[in-house]
């Protein structure tokens, strides 16, 4: 987003990265340690900022807390972060599905509309 873009339309912004590592890690009651870890597990790819600091958006921030949930009972991080990187997935496979399902249903009810 460009730096001209005024403030309240970046805070709105679900992948505006806002928050600094110990932010996110007090958000989301973990350490930036754990941040570090879905990181290298590639779960979440922070932005850095001009000074080499991570940064995160409100998207990453709720990937994260699944990841920690999983954690918290007991799953391994590597596989939490691939529970919630298959889970991901396949809700965007739903969300289109679905899309494409509307989309058929549209141009089948024209076609036979346009018989009639």
């Amino acid at each position: 987003m460009a730096a001209d873009t005024p403030l309240s339309d970046r805070l709105d912004d679900d992948d505006y990265p806002a928050y600094t590592m110990g932010r996110a890690a007090e958000m989301l009651g973990t350490t930036p340690g754990f941040l570090r870890a879905i990181g290298e597990a590639r779960l979440i790819t922070p932005l850095r900022s001009e000074g080499g600091h991570r940064r995160y958006s409100r998207y990453q921030l709720r990937i994260a807390a699944r990841a920690r949930e999983l954690v918290d009972r007991g799953t391994p991080i590597e596989a939490a972060c691939r529970i919630v990187i298959l889970e991901d997935q396949l809700e965007e496979a739903q969300r289109l599905n679905d899309e494409y399902r509307r989309a058929a249903q549209e141009a089948t009810g024209r076609t036979v509309s346009g018989q009639r």
